[in-house]
């Protein structure tokens, strides 16, 4: 029977989830209040403070159910970073550009993070949190970068954290600019190759 409640319990969770990202997707989070996920995913709002402490926690966790994964696969990547830092880099961005061009729940929560979200307030600490991920994000390529200048992959004259930076930067403009219009750029197409031009390049950049 405990098993049984326990399963009950994360069906709960997911359904909480599933719906608050519905209704994240269609009225934007500020707008959207616990009450209005309580009534559409049918509980009650003690339901969802069973689950989630506030409206910011409950956010947070649709947000790491696609962020964890591609995370975790990240992790993986970071093997290869030893031998082949370039192979790492591009891997690792491929990643999240293919898996939001493929998956449209990734897609979704995506663009509630971007496009319906204000980080203010209440949200604040989570605005935060996504500029500390982007700056870490940003330290490993940096250091996958500096880690090719010293197997010769690269140029001794670099500038890896300018190069670091501008790759976030070429990442984050795909994943903008396709959650605006997905048929400005194809990812699914266009991604890897548009990478291999960014990496090509970093032969003759100059300091």
């Amino acid at each position: 029977m405990a098993r049984k409640t326990k399963e009950e319990a994360q069906e709960t969770r997911s359904r909480i989830l599933d719906t608050a990202e519905k209704i994240f997707n269609e009225k934007g989070v500020t707008r959207t209040a616990l009450s209005d996920i309580a009534e559409a995913a049918g509980v009650t709002r003690g339901a969802i403070y069973w689950h989630f402490k506030n409206k910011v926690d409950l956010f947070d966790a649709m947000m790491q159910r696609v962020t964890l994964p591609m995370e975790q696969i990240t992790q993986r990547f970071r093997e290869v970073a030893l031998e082949d830092p370039l192979a790492y880099v591009k891997a690792s961005s491929l990643n999240v550009l293919l898996r939001l061009a493929k998956d449209e729940q990734t897609r979704r929560v995506f663009d509630i993070m971007s496009n319906k979200c204000e980080y203010v307030d209440e949200m604040e600490a989570l605005r935060t949190r996504h500029y500390e991920s982007c700056m870490a994000c940003i330290g490993h390529v940096e250091q996958a970068f500096k880690n090719a200048v010293k197997k010769g992959q690269l140029p001794a004259n670099l500038n890896a954290h300018r190069a670091a930076r501008g790759m976030h930067a070429l990442i984050d403009g795909m994943i903008a600019n396709s959650l605006l219009d997905r048929h400005f750029i194809s990812l699914a197409r266009d991604a890897e190759p548009i990478i291999d031009i960014y990496l090509a390049g970093l032969h003759a950049a100059k300091n």
